[in-house]
């Protein structure tokens, strides 16, 4: 591969934002023996391992302060990362605390309750100088929707999240205009949140109801500058967390994370989650081990809408989620942007070409995407 140090730098200093004498963590996961990817996921994979080690010598090289840290990957996106990570980020005197306390099984299983979560934010708190203060995150499954995460940034870690990256979008994706992207995402925000239903229709016969009441739509512009902050690179995307309980509709899901499937497989949504499963691909399997394994994860759990202008691959989530004009849903886990739903699974679906039409508590509306095309 070519030297990627100009674009390090710009992922460190445009952003990150990082700062003279700042620590970096940089983490990445590797092929569990059980697992079977193709041989091209296989490649890009081992290609984001060996990348995310470059970033981290880089960092030591440039800002004579990195760490690189990897582990088996996860069983999914959602899951808690593995104690060596949650070691290297939080220090001893952190992870001693949480331990003695009793609440570190619970956390790692996705079983802590609210007063539990609430002392591990005290503990962390008062040992954040302890806590890296950018951490990249370049393992295939997210860590964006766990305690983890949530806890690195109560203490003021900046969290660049990158699960499923590809190196190649380096040269696309994260090649963008950032403070015009930034500009983009915040009035289509501004936008959304003008809304109490959003209601969406695509082509392949996608048509949901969306019930955002109460719920505040967020921005995620890459600019990841200010302490505690955390978003998506590459970036690109206004999202919510839908009201539990209300939305309902068909999802027809084409594109997997990785792949488009052999046929699609159609998801009915009724009181916020999912109801039944039609559609004879593998990745339906998939589905119903998650189902079985929890209820949480039929959760509708997320509405986002692409901005990146650069962006275009539709084989690749993170990037595909971000294409300007794109809308995903998400399934599973959303208690990290303001919904209300644990659940160890946080997986997003792309949809092409639709019409999005917000309807406001006056019943007034206004469509922002008409067929793709932005309106905002």
């Amino acid at each position: 591969m070519p030297s990627l140090d100009s674009s390090f730098r710009v992922l460190f200093e445009t952003n990150m934002g990082i700062r003279s004498g700042e620590s970096v963590l940089v983490f990445s996961d590797r092929i569990r023996p059980d697992e079977s990817p193709s041989k091209d996921d296989r490649d890009r994979r081992k290609r984001l391992n060996d990348t995310a080690r470059q970033v981290a010598g880089f960092a030591n090289d440039t800002y004579n302060n990195g760490q690189f840290v990897d582990f088996p990957a996860t069983a999914a996106s959602g899951v808690e990362p593995p104690q060596v990570l949650w070691e290297a980020t939080f220090g001893r005197a952190i992870m001693g605390q949480l331990q003695r306390a009793g609440l570190l099984d619970d956390i790692l299983d996705k079983q802590a309750s609210a007063e539990q979560l609430a002392e591990a934010r005290r503990i962390v708190l008062g040992h954040a100088a302890d806590v890296p203060r950018i951490i990249i995150a370049m393992s295939n499954n997210s860590t964006s929707h766990t305690s983890y995460r949530r806890l690195a940034c109560h203490a003021g870690a900046r969290f660049a999240s990158l699960p499923h990256f590809d190196p190649e979008m380096f040269g696309t994706s994260m090649n963008v205009d950032w403070p015009a992207l930034a500009d983009r995402t915040a009035r289509l925000v501004e936008a959304v949140n003008r809304a109490e239903w959003v209601y969406v229709e695509c082509p392949n016969g996608t048509a949901m109801h969306i019930c955002k009441r109460g719920r505040d739509a967020g921005g995620d512009d890459g600019l990841l500058t200010a302490p505690g902050s955390f978003g998506n690179l590459p970036a690109g995307e206004a999202y919510f967390a839908p009201l539990e309980g209300e939305s309902h509709g068909v999802m027809v899901i084409e594109w997997g994370p990785t792949r488009k499937l052999e046929q699609p497989i159609t998801l009915t949504i009724a009181d916020g989650k999912v109801v039944r499963i039609d559609g004879n691909d593998l990745h339906r399997t998939k589905l119903e081990a998650r189902f079985a394994e929890s209820e949480a994860c039929r959760n509708l759990a997320e509405l986002g809408i692409g901005t990146n202008d650069k962006a275009s691959r539709p084989d690749n989530v993170l990037e595909a989620e971000k294409i300007m004009g794109t809308i995903h849903l998400a399934l599973g886990d959303n208690t990290g942007f303001g919904g209300k739903t644990a659940a160890p699974f946080h997986e997003d679906y792309v949809f092409y070409q639709p019409t999005v039409t917000l309807v406001m508590a006056d019943g007034s509306r206004e469509i922002i995407l008409d067929e793709g095309k932005l309106m905002v």
